[in-house]
């Protein structure tokens, strides 16, 4: 049932539409039911309907839920999506006008973070590495072409990140791929510049729901423009109190943008969060209060008081974590409360390790989000690259990875050579191996080794041709030897058996997503976009992640450790005045708490071997007083946690000696 505010975002589809959507307001329900709206009661072709959001996850859930409410026919004609996603099935479409040939390759971070590593000065550290590959990310989530970001440069590290954006390109170019940041760029720079693809685009999606639209940066904002057009058919769902990746290229600005560009915009908001206990959500209020707003809003429950706000001050990070386990064991033996009914919420990764040590003394499980994905496994990287390097043979970076895995005996300067008469000849590595006038300048051995993968992989694009991309991933095991290098290679069974299952799980997954006209290009293209979080199954246990991580999620008792200035505040923030963004953040995690939240500041930090005295986070101070229980203030209340939390720890104790 949707309350009035809800009813007038869903049936409001004659102007562009802004609903402003607090934390626990029910947005999804809004879209969904838009969604279904729109095609039952507009009539309007469920083909040219496109929801937006920012990760798979999110779409595939958003899915889900509509599925519940029109037809399967409709649901499955839908286009509901991550912007990335998005922007790669707009490439499959209209490659050539994108300056692209058919079987273009999606290069994951590591591989155009090691071409943009080839690129840079000889010797340069991984911080101004790291510097150079985030000034060439935030130039093109501008939307900026490498002679635009030249001419905007205005420091000489600006400067050195344009020159080396131009280089980029042309090796992109060459290889026929595209990096992440191009899914949005491309499609936009098509769009904004040829009007007949323009124009068939936005007749193709008439009506676009776009949701987290605080986290738009400049580029993906412009796309959405140039989507649209004036006819305005665009409901965009986000909360201003909730932006907090600006330092990712999101521009909170665009809420603002969004009226100036359709002066016809309607905005509504959604107040009535059905997540938090009140005192939570009182408190949460008045913490963003704090920041400046263009459009006030103040989020209200029916939901009871709650019990107050417990503030820990511990004497450092292991004490913290410590009493944080402890707590955690009380809810669960006392209170009966899952694992998975907790989350452990922190500023930085850093922090998760005391945390760690803690929870596992305690015997308490614990899932740590962020921490090696699927997608980062070795092998399966490995075979990725495989099949781009099939579906692309200009891919360089891929014939580089899997020319020697397993071992071919190719060495570094052999590939060097290779590189060098390539390069000469304005060919790809792999069309290079296939010249003998190419292998007659190197070494027989590894010219042999070279001819023969060339060989290899021509037999299996040729298999390509009519097999399933399950089939496929599993002939390149066997074609390759791949599958026998880790059976013999592996000695640790345990080791073995997780490598052999991830090449499983790939195949598997190839399985289940095959489609009629879906080729293992498009698949392995598809795969690359899934982020960490898409594939987070953490079961029951205690989740643990940073504050950036935990949006969108709820549990029903959340502890957000390190609240101190210097922590939270970030240092860095402090120093540059974005204290708004990390009371944003504080708030994102207050909101995720629907009945209890503990908040733990630790009174001391060691920082290479000395000691440094922390004050509480300022952001304690702006919560009100009268909804927080400060250990050490109220004696009575300090006695009845301590009772029950010393309780719960001798009885697991106990049960640890006993063998339980």
């Amino acid at each position: 049932m949707l309350n009035p505010q809800q009813l007038a975002a869903v049936e409001h589809c004659d102007s562009p539409l802004l609903v402003l959507a607090g934390a626990g307001s029910g947005k999804t329900s809004v879209i969904t039911q838009k969604i279904a709206y729109l095609i039952q009661r507009r009539k309007l072709a469920p083909s040219k309907i496109a929801a937006i959001t920012f990760t798979n996850k999110a779409a595939r859930e958003m899915r889900e839920r509509v599925a519940k409410l029109v037809s399967s026919e409709d649901a499955a004609a839908l286009t509901v999506s991550t912007f990335h996603a998005l922007g790669l099935k707009f490439l499959q479409i209209e490659h050539a006008r994108a300056g692209l040939r058919r079987g273009f390759s999606v290069l994951d971070a590591d591989d155009s973070g090691g071409i943009v590593k080839e690129l840079a000065p000889k010797g340069i550290k991984n911080d101004a590495l790291f510097g150079l590959r985030n000034l060439l990310s935030r130039a093109k989530n501008g939307g900026l072409s490498p002679e635009e970001a030249l001419a905007a440069a205005r420091s000489p590290r600006e400067l050195e990140a344009a020159t080396i954006y131009d280089l980029y390109q042309q090796r992109l170019a060459a290889f026929n791929a595209v990096d992440f940041d191009d899914l949005i760029r491309l499609p936009l720079r098509t769009l904004e510049s040829d009007a007949e693809c323009r124009d068939a685009w936005r007749e193709r999606l008439r009506y676009l729901l776009v949701d987290e639209y605080q986290d738009t940066n400049d580029a993906q904002y412009r796309l959405l423009k140039v989507l649209t057009g004036e006819r305005g058919g665009i409901t965009c769902v986000g909360d201003d109190d909730q932006s907090i990746y600006a330092w990712r290229g999101a521009n909170p600005e665009n809420i603002d943008q969004l009226g100036r560009d359709w002066p016809n915009l309607r905005v509504i908001k959604l107040e009535q969060n059905y997540r938090c206990g009140r005192r939570i959500l009182r408190a949460a209020n008045a913490l963003i209060a704090n920041n400046p707003h263009s459009h006030e809003k103040k989020l209200w429950s029916e939901h009871p008081e709650g019990a107050p706000i417990r503030v820990l001050e511990c004497k450092e990070a292991e004490h913290e974590a410590e009493r944080i386990a402890a707590i955690a064991t009380t809810l669960a033996e006392k209170h009966k409360a899952r694992w998975d009914d907790m989350a452990i919420l922190y500023r930085g990764n850093f922090q998760a390790r005391p945390l760690e040590k803690a929870l596992r003394l305690a015997r308490i499980p614990y899932h740590l989000t962020g921490a090696l994905s699927f997608l980062d496994r070795a092998e399966v990287k490995d075979l990725l690259c495989y099949l781009r390097l099939l579906t692309n043979p200009s891919d360089d970076a891929a014939f580089l990875r899997v020319v020697n895995v397993p071992k071919r005996e190719i060495g570094a300067t052999t590939l060097e050579k290779l590189g060098q008469l390539a390069q000469s000849r304005h060919s790809s590595l792999l069309d290079a191996t296939r010249s003998d006038g190419v292998l007659r300048q190197l070494t027989p051995r590894p010219a042999a080794a070279l001819a023969s993968f060339a060989n290899l992989l021509d037999e299996l694009r040729s298999a390509s041709l009519h097999e399933s991309a399950a089939d496929l991933v599993e002939l390149i095991l066997k074609r390759t030897g791949y599958a026998a290098q880790i059976a013999a290679g592996t000695p640790d069974a345990s080791v073995r058996e997780r490598k052999l299952g991830n090449l499983q799980e790939l195949a598997d997954w190839f399985r289940a997503m095959q489609k009629g006209g879906n080729t293992a290009g498009d698949l392995a293209s598809q795969l690359a976009l899934l982020s960490h979080a898409d594939r987070d199954e953490p079961g029951n246990a205690v989740r643990m992640m940073t504050l950036h991580s935990a949006k969108g999620l709820e549990f029903r008792f959340v502890f957000i450790v390190g609240c101190e200035d210097g922590t939270l505040p970030h240092e860095g923030a402090l120093d540059e005045g974005r204290v708004d963004e990390e009371r944003r953040l504080m708030y994102v995690g207050i909101t995720r708490a629907k009945e209890l939240l503990t908040l733990s500041w630790s009174a001391q930090t060691k920082r290479y071997g000395d000691i440094h005295r922390n004050q509480p986070s300022r952001f304690l101070h702006e919560l009100p007083q009268a909804d927080l229980h400060w250990q050490g203030k109220d004696p009575e209340a300090d006695k009845e946690v301590t009772r029950e939390t010393a309780e719960s720890h001798m009885a697991r104790i106990k049960a640890m000696l006993a063998g339980g």
